[in-house]
């Protein structure tokens, strides 16, 4: 009898698992279907991309979409955007980090007020303060440049947040020690405050970099030059003739925008995941 309940737990078991990698499986095919289709779209000539009945595979795919948007080029709007992403992310993870710094392990007036204002900005649209920030821009001389996509978002108030809560699981024993050693401040920083929150750093700037590479609004609104665009720009404004959407083209020219974005991941992906479980533990 003992035997015959083991089997049907085991049996149980094993059925369980079978349905919930199924259902696992599911999804994944699920997510992964708008990249096989953007994929095997980027390969075909633009009569076979809406052709009824749809053409998943022909004898006329090829890289040649491919060549014609380096005709285009994707190769410059591609140095913009990676040259705008890495100079974004680095100052926001400069001025994050300090002033995640300062609210976790400082005391001063007025500060919880500071902060709370801080983390309601949060729920304000960025539709709301482009007129502003534009009026402003034009002010400065940058439009046209890359510095309104790269220093206007240099305090981030969702970086802020968390490399607070992320500096705030340090211990204050050992800022003191430093402290007692002669540090400054700024000499904890670099040298025991960085080390630490190296992870938080590394996930915080997956996600900066990934928000600065795929953004669309502000520079369609700020790059007039077509030579300065940035990928998404140039992705959305690939049209033929009487304003016809290149499909075809713009599936070419986002698998070359989603592939450093795969590759960056896949390297730090460890580090990444490290980075959000402690924070979501120890924060």
């Amino acid at each position: 009898m003992a035997l015959t309940e083991s089997k049907s737990i085991k049996i149980k078991s094993v059925i369980k698992k079978i349905f919930v990698y199924l259902v696992l499986i599911s999804i994944s095919i699920f997510m992964l279907l708008p990249f096989f289709w953007m994929i095997i779209t980027s390969l075909k000539p633009m009569q076979e991309v809406l052709h009824v009945p749809m053409i998943l595979f022909s004898r006329n795919m090829g890289l040649f979409n491919y060549s014609d948007v380096i005709a285009r080029g994707v190769g410059r709007r591609l140095l913009n955007t990676a040259a705008i992403a890495f100079s974004a992310t680095a100052l926001r993870l400069l001025f994050c980090s300090l002033a995640g710094y300062g609210f976790a392990k400082f005391r001063f007036p007025g500060r919880n007020i500071l902060f709370s204002v801080l983390i309601a900005s949060m729920i304000i649209p960025f539709a709301i303060t482009i007129i502003p920030l534009y009026i402003m821009m034009v002010n400065f001389h940058w439009i046209d440049s890359f510095l309104p996509l790269i220093i206007p978002g240099a305090a981030s108030a969702f970086g802020i947040f968390f490399m607070r809560q992320y500096i705030r699981s340090i211990p204050d024993a050992l800022l003191d020690a430093a402290r007692i050693d002669g540090c400054s401040e700024f000499k904890i920083y670099i040298r025991v405050i960085l080390p630490i929150i190296t992870p938080g750093l590394i996930s915080l700037g997956l996600i900066f970099f990934m928000q600065v590479w795929n953004d669309f609004l502000w520079p369609l609104v700020i790059l007039k030059t077509p030579q300065n665009q940035t990928l998404p720009v140039m992705i959305a404004t690939l049209t033929g003739q009487a304003s016809t959407v290149m499909y075809h083209l713009q599936m070419a020219t986002s698998v070359i925008s989603i592939t450093p974005l795969i590759i960056i991941f896949l390297i730090f992906q460890k580090r990444f995941t490290a980075g959000i479980t402690f924070g979501a533990v120890k924060g």
